[in-house]
């Protein structure tokens, strides 16, 4: 596994703080993207935060998932969350050492009071002395948020920075952008009442090997409620690993719902993702759980088909001049704007998750654009059956026969890829093993990619014999 360490540097310590009778949150920022550049310390608010409480509770838990491995639990993680500032909203986020959770705290408009909102992405600094001070805060006085240095700070101050170098494997990168994509194909399942909801997510295991070792459980809409069932079921949605959502119980009291989104499933599917969204008093946190605690979201290969054509490169490239940080990103309005079809600009967005570009809120079924401050453009070079299936192109192991296709894999052994209504089927372990249930195999990616050149191929073809009539 591929890993670097990342430098990320802060002016002082993230800290709660008391002056002149009033609380002050200070979230120190590291080096971001913003709308006139990158900055090494941007703000991003300042202003108050209407349900402290709440707020403070929300944020722990996105920390407990930044710093969290559900599976391999003796080994730690620590990485700082990413706050994007939306204009109209703070978008906190985070995502699990062992890469199967995903966190993302919206504090929304109606939670925010008192401070315009900036536009642009960095690292947040979450330490161990801010969160025990965040845990201590019981009641709902007023509390002043800043994300960033204060503008006096950023002039004058001349002093050392706080520097945090932490680990920072590919696969954490692969998953970030994968957990957008599979969040893409949901829709709501459930909705419970507060009360309702504090009662099923408490009844859930909280965790240890035991927990972990059940497998993935299911559950339908029954009432106000969820109930468990042994299978997959029409309306059912997937729960894998529950004692995942331990991080939702910093935040039950304050709860008013909790909504569900998964994937339509038909009877026998197999295990999905799934995210689990607690409403809160002008805020929103989701978790996105892999579908399963000892496999991660960079694994899951949704984002294959996107990387492996070169017209989404190009569209990804005209589309990423158009995004302006929104909070919604409306694919019509990028067709519109780019001349594109609405399904190319869904797959560029695609292309563009995989650098960090575009998040996905499943709760207004829309993008976001946000930057993740990270060296994300490594993830196409190093995935390894993207990788894999382009060494195949180029050794010519790839002949295509209408709606078969075979390749010649690097051990002699001939594999044979089918087109059944658009999707490719494909004679190898892999296919036989997942049956498309984590992207395409490296043989239907390199018939994919031979298929697509053609085409193009014959398109430059047609144009230039256009061109001589």
């Amino acid at each position: 596994m591929t890993r670097s360490l990342q430098a990320v540097a802060y002016r002082r310590p993230s800290v709660l703080e008391s002056a002149a009778g009033r609380q002050l949150l200070g979230l120190e920022t590291s080096r971001g993207a913003t709308p006139t550049g990158v900055k090494d310390h941007p703000q991003f608010f300042a202003g108050f935060l209407t349900s402290p409480q709440v707020a403070s509770a929300a944020l722990l838990a996105v920390a407990d998932v930044a710093a969290a491995r559900y599976y391999q639990q003796q080994l730690r993680a620590s990485l700082d969350p990413v706050v994007t500032g939306n204009g109209d909203r703070l978008r906190f986020e985070s995502f699990s050492g062992c890469c199967g959770v995903y966190a993302r705290l919206d504090v929304l408009e109606p939670g925010l009071d008192g401070g315009e909102v900036g536009h642009g992405t960095t690292n947040v600094d979450v330490n161990n002395p801010l969160r025990e001070a965040l845990s201590r805060i019981g009641s709902d006085d007023p509390l002043h948020l800043r994300v960033g240095p204060e503008e006096l700070a950023v002039t004058t101050m001349d002093g050392p920075v706080v520097e945090k170098k932490v680990p920072l494997p590919d696969r954490w990168l692969r998953g970030f952008a994968e957990a957008q994509v599979i969040a893409a194909g949901f829709d709501l399942r459930a909705e419970l009442p507060a009360a309702d909801a504090v009662r099923f997510l408490r009844a859930l295991p909280r965790g240890g090997a035991r927990a972990a070792s059940t497998g993935p459980r299911w559950v339908v809409p029954s009432g106000n409620t969820l109930r468990p069932t042994t299978r997959a079921v029409p309306g059912a949605v997937c729960l894998p690993g529950p004692e995942r959502l331990i991080a939702l119980h910093r935040v039950l009291r304050h709860a008013t719902a909790l909504r569900v989104y998964g994937p339509a499933v038909t009877g026998g599917a197999a295990a999905t993702a799934s995210a689990w969204e607690v409403v809160l008093p002008g805020m929103r946190l989701t978790l996105t759980l892999s579908p399963d605690s000892s496999r991660g979201f960079s694994g899951e290969g949704g984002v294959l088909d996107a990387l492996a054509t070169d017209e989404a490169a190009e569209d990804a490239e005209l589309i990423s001049v158009l995004l302006a940080w929104e909070p919604r990103v409306d694919v019509a309005d990028l067709a519109s704007a780019s001349g594109l079809t609405p399904e190319r600009v869904r797959a560029a967005l695609i292309r563009l998750g995989t650098s960090g570009r575009v998040g996905y809120d499943t709760a207004e079924a829309a993008y976001f654009h946000r930057e993740l401050p990270y060296d994300a453009e490594r993830v196409e070079r190093h995935n390894p059956r993207l990788r894999s299936a382009r060494a195949l192109v180029a050794a010519g192991a790839v002949a295509l026969d209408g709606a078969l296709g075979t390749v010649t894999a690097e051990d002699g052994h001939v594999h044979r890829v089918r087109d059944e209504a658009g999707v490719l089927s494909c004679s190898c372990l892999w296919w036989a093993k997942y049956r498309g249930g984590r992207g395409p195999c490296k043989h239907a990616l390199a018939v994919r990619m031979v298929r697509r050149g053609d085409a193009a191929a014959e398109q430059d073809l047609a144009r230039l014999e256009a061109d001589a009539r």
